[in-house]
């Protein structure tokens, strides 16, 4: 099966084609601004700007499913009034329009609770699932091992951003795309009842494309400045993820090349990270004690 995945120039969201055509987007965090509101931050709701945006993706490519990789809604544990006032609304009015897939992320406990009464709304379990060769999860969890029979994974949850820091320490944040490989030897080893091998057909050596937060007012993780312990979800934690030779892109298309080498830029170094036993910690990520 051919599969074709682009990126929406200037915008977080992708569109990947092989049988139908689906829009993918992560990390809308729907009900964020009751959060900032019990932070003593007020500013009006933005869903409907968030739909506007939707919707304008829509009309431009029309696709047959839309893909939400997680963290639709954002207060944890519970759901604040806004969010079971807006997320049914939300989720109904994309189903207007294409068929919608929701692969829980850790902000979307009980998200089975504000599905549309109209309207076709799958929600996928949260350790991901396949849709044509296609691999799909929020993750912050480990994938389902079938996942890893696919061409292509695609997941969120860390918000991928670059950093640059000139040398007044004006720093600049660029969300961004990854792509990189997982490696096989952290996964033998975590799914260890399974034989990982190029011969093997539980193993396919799937690309891993992660996908930038939707919603600018989440923040996110700037990859250049972190180490595997730095970033989310057990498959990076691990080491699971090859980050140094990930290929960075930014939203508009520009290609900054591997990460390994934009650490070494002057203005995207690696900053010292604390240890938690002996204090600060190196640019290796090695502990130097006070």
């Amino acid at each position: 099966m051919s599969i074709e995945i682009d990126p929406i120039i200037d915008e977080p969201g992708i569109i990947v084609k092989s049988e139908t055509k689906s829009l993918v987007l992560a990390d809308i965090h729907l009900g964020i601004e009751w959060d900032l509101y019990r932070s003593g931050i007020t500013i009006p709701s933005r869903m409907e700007h968030i739909l506007k945006r939707i919707r304008g993706y829509i009309h431009e490519h029309s696709p047959d499913r839309i893909i939400l990789l997680g963290d639709v809604k954002h207060n944890v544990p519970q759901i604040s009034w806004q969010e079971r006032d807006e997320i049914p609304y939300f989720l109904g009015s994309l189903a207007e329009h294409a068929h919608v897939d929701i692969f829980p992320g850790n902000h979307d406990g009980g998200i089975e609770y504000l599905l549309p009464e109209a309207g076709d709304v799958t929600v996928h379990p949260v350790r991901g699932a396949i849709i044509e060769d296609v691999a799909y999860l929020h993750g912050h969890t480990w994938p389902d091992p079938k996942l890893l029979s696919a061409n292509f994974i695609i997941t969120a949850h860390n918000h991928p951003t670059i950093r640059f820091t000139d040398s007044l320490g004006y720093a600049m944040v660029e969300h961004s795309w990854i792509r990189t490989r997982l490696n096989i030897d952290i996964f033998q080893k975590h799914f260890s009842s399974l034989e990982l091998n190029k011969e093997s057909k539980n193993w396919n050596n799937p690309e891993l494309i992660i996908v930038p937060s939707f919603n600018e007012l989440c923040g996110g993780v700037a990859f250049n400045e972190s180490l595997h312990d730095d970033l989310l979800g057990p498959m990076f934690s691990s080491g699971g993820v090859d980050i140094d030779k990930a290929e960075v892109y930014l939203l508009d298309g520009t290609q900054l090349g591997v990460l390994k080498n934009i650490r070494k830029m002057e203005d995207s170094r690696t900053r010292p990270k604390r240890d938690k036993k002996n204090g600060v910690r190196n640019k290796h990520g090695k502990g130097v004690k006070k």
